[in-house]
């Protein structure tokens, strides 16, 4: 096996155009985190992007940063931290959970996989904060989209098909994106021992209020009890009322303790990073469905595996850890599902994410219209290969 590093777009460029001409596949590889998720891509050559790293052009005022697409999050969020921003979207560090912890996540990666945490549900996803990109398509052509303010984007967008296609289109080699200020103060309303029902009904009904939540979780067994969590940010004064107001709008559902920021930087962390099942060798799953069919969904796949689970988004994220299927889950989860969401087996050996789907099996029409795309980026198929499906 070949690794190639180059050292600027036009190695780059010449790297693709050589696999390209024999027909021979590269593994795009930046940081290394993210390197088990989706199909274990058997290829060739590996293709390490780590020399387009760097803080290119930040301006706080405007709320824009511009970096390499190979440069490390904690770099990009130790700049912000100086300023009092962050990158809202809120990107996990998922090495613990993936075994990678001797690895460094990057911008480029949770672009690419279209990442994101519990501050979805109020700000968006990773894809959502792209502003613009600089990047190499698998014909060897490099291209830019977007810009560098948020109202850019004319005809296609881009940066949103490049997001979320884990590398299998073009090679990013330079990210810009919005940041938002950083809260003041973090307040946590939490109630104890909801059944799952009752949960998301919580949830429901505290982001249906004026409160403006930045998360809602719920964590069945926090410390041997079940913990539901809505997050309240802002200023000060701002997150003391509405923390407040939320805890008496709650009160059907039992009695509310408020945590500070301390408790609930910690408690958000784990949600963001999937502490709850960062255990042993089990099939983990993430599980994106309408709230309120997660009650349900839950049911159907606790009856037919054993599972430990948490709940993200209000409902609307269910988190899976199977214990001893042949499948991972695989047949029970999706049939739950029956269609009305997606599953992707996040976390498990090799030779099972192999063996079964680990994205959401595509419909004939958006199977074809996903290989059309393809071949506009990348008619050879030398970009992760196989890494989300065997055909693409």
């Amino acid at each position: 096996m070949s690794r190639y590093r180059p050292a600027d777009e036009k190695q780059l460029i010449e790297v693709v155009a050589t696999a390209v001409a024999n027909e021979e596949p590269l593994e795009i590889v930046a940081g290394g985190s993210k390197r088990t998720l989706g199909r274990p891509p058997q290829l060739p050559h590996t293709l390490d992007i780590a020399a387009f790293a760097g803080i290119r052009q930040y301006e706080p005022e405007e709320l824009v940063l511009t970096v390499g697409a190979a440069t490390p999050l904690s770099e990009i969020e130790s700049a912000l931290a100086a300023k009092r921003q962050m990158l809202a979207f809120e990107p996990a560090d998922w090495r613990m959970l993936l075994g990678s912890a001797a690895a460094n996540p990057t911008l480029g990666g949770v672009v690419a996989c279209n990442l994101s945490g519990p501050r979805r549900i109020r700000q968006g996803a990773a894809r959502d904060h792209v502003l613009g990109l600089a990047a190499v398509s698998g014909r060897g052509e490099s291209f830019k989209a977007g810009g560098r303010v948020v109202k850019n984007v004319t005809g296609y967008d881009l940066c949103k098909l490049l997001a979320g296609s884990y590398g299998t289109l073009a090679v990013m080699t330079e990210i810009s994106v919005k940041v938002l200020p950083a809260p003041e103060a973090t307040r946590t309303v939490a109630l104890a021992g909801l059944d799952d029902a009752r949960a998301v009904a919580a949830m429901t009904h505290g982001l249906n209020a004026p409160h403006e939540l930045s998360g809602a979780a719920h964590l069945p067994n926090a410390d041997g009890r079940a913990r539901t969590i809505l997050r309240v940010e802002g200023p000060v004064p701002s997150v003391e009322a509405r923390s407040q107001a939320l805890r008496d709008e709650l009160k059907p559902f039992g009695v509310a303790e408020i945590l500070d920021d301390a408790e609930s930087e910690k408690l958000w962390k784990g949600v963001r990073d999937a502490a709850p099942l960062v255990a042993d060798e089990r099939a983990i799953w993430r599980v994106s469905l309408a709230p309120t069919a997660s009650t349900a969904f839950l049911g159907a796949v606790r009856a037919a595996l054993d599972v430990d689970y948490f709940l993200d988004w209000g409902g609307g994220l269910v988190w899976l850890a199977v214990h001893g299927a042949d499948d991972g889950g695989a047949a029970p989860i999706r049939a739950a599902l029956g269609g009305q969401g997606h599953a992707t087996l996040i976390c498990a050996s090799a030779a099972l994410r192999a063996a079964v789907p680990v994205f959401e099996p595509l419909p004939p029409a958006l199977a074809a219209l996903s290989a059309r795309i393809k071949d506009g980026f990348d008619p050879k198929r030398v970009l992760n290969r196989g890494r989300l499906y065997p055909e693409l």
